[in-house]
């Protein structure tokens, strides 16, 4: 194969996929519209799943490294209720199954991995075209343009490569993540640090909850869970963080204090993420010469699989292309199918994970689901 590969997006999918063309002896090229790594935060912990997201690192070669990066004990969780009275404690688990590790940690991993010059920082992608028999252009906001033999989208939810084979377009479900931080958690807030515990914390309702993470150095990382419609969320104004972290506290009256602090008592201004989806078991017809990875291709509520996926389709393509370096077309054929078959379960384990969080049976529905209580319908 001689046309270039061309990744759009930095991500953990994109970079996955570099990484695994490296080591197949396969060059391609990133390009990424944050200016620099260092940029902006990188979001928060993951759990690693250990037949996908794993899987994908073993296949990069990057085991070790990602070992290095585990967080001990930070796959512990318990479930509170709305005083604080706990409902459910599970330990950290030392199985390896599931271990937690910063995103910004498995970025830096993934991005080491690569030669200078792979990754091309500050080129944010206006849009692209096709160009006949398999090629495509790529406009860049500076006016530039290259040309690609295969382009593919890892550049996330709004992805600029969609819709080159789809039209679809990703939906509000419902549902907005309110991101909030707490520092120095143990000597600041020490109600608050307890309340969390080692791991992660779930205080759900029906309809609104407060999910906290114990990050590495003392930080709490917090998503303040709320069904409202878009125009509620809209009528916040996130550039007053005060008056923001006020509004958002309100829904959450007669709560216990050191819950509510996780809303109240954070150093930066909150931030809404607004939670889409694409639709269930979305899939495109082959077109020649470019493909989809990771939520570009099927974006769904955060459920734990959303980095595993990403990374791993990363790795399934990389593994695809070095199998075919011949044929390209079959090689995107053979990873589009598995990758459509593999997203359609996890579709409707993520809109069942985001009902169990917060739909009419919150919280006790999803204690079962910790417990492998059988779910209706499962």
């Amino acid at each position: 194969m001689t046309a270039p590969i061309t990744i759009v997006g930095a991500g953990l999918g994109g970079l996955t996929l570099a990484r695994v063309l490296h080591v197949h002896g396969i060059a391609a090229t990133v390009y990424e519209s944050d200016p620099s790594p260092e940029s902006r935060t990188q979001g928060g912990q993951l759990d690693i799943h250990e037949d996908d997201g794993q899987r994908a690192l073993a296949d990069a070669g990057l085991t070790d490294a990602f070992h290095a990066i585990i967080h001990e004990g930070a796959d512990a969780a318990r479930v509170l209720d709305e005083h604080g009275a706990l409902l459910l404690d599970i330990p950290g688990d030392d199985s390896m199954a599931r271990p937690e590790v910063l995103r910004g940690d498995l970025r830096r991993i993934l991005l080491d991995s690569l030669r200078d010059g792979v990754v091309r920082w500050g080129c944010k992608v206006g849009g692209a075209r096709p160009l006949g028999d398999g090629r495509h252009e790529l406009a860049f906001s500076d006016g530039s343009t290259v040309t690609t033999g295969l382009l593919v989208g890892a550049d996330g939810a709004w992805s600029k490569i969609r819709p080159l084979l789809s039209d679809a377009v990703p939906a509000y479900v419902g549902t907005t993540f309110v991101e909030t931080y707490l520092h120095d958690v143990d000597t600041r807030h020490p109600a608050t640090a307890a309340a969390v515990g080692k791991g992660a914390m779930y205080a759900l309702t029906p309809g609104k909850g407060i999910v906290a993470h114990r990050e590495a150095g003392g930080v709490l990382h917090t998503y303040v869970e709320l069904n409202r419609a878009a125009e509620w969320i809209a009528a916040i104004d996130f550039t007053d963080g005060a008056a923001a972290s006020a509004r958002i506290a309100a829904e959450f009256e007669g709560w216990a204090p050191e819950l509510t602090a996780l809303i109240t008592d954070g150093e930066t201004a909150p931030v809404a993420r607004m939670l889409h989806t694409l639709p269930d078991g979305h899939r495109w017809d082959r077109v020649p010469g470019v493909t989809l990875l990771g939520d570009a291709g099927h974006l769904m509520p955060p459920s734990g699989d959303g980095a595993n996926l990403a990374m791993f389709d990363g790795a399934e393509l990389g593994k695809a292309i070095a199998a075919r370096p011949d044929d390209i077309e079959e090689a995107l054929t053979a990873y589009e199918e598995a990758m459509f078959a593999r997203g359609k379960a996890f579709y409707a384990d993520a809109h069942e994970v985001l009902d169990l969080c917060l739909g009419d049976r919150a919280p006790f529905g999803f204690i079962d689901f910790f417990n492998g209580v059988p779910q209706e319908g499962s």
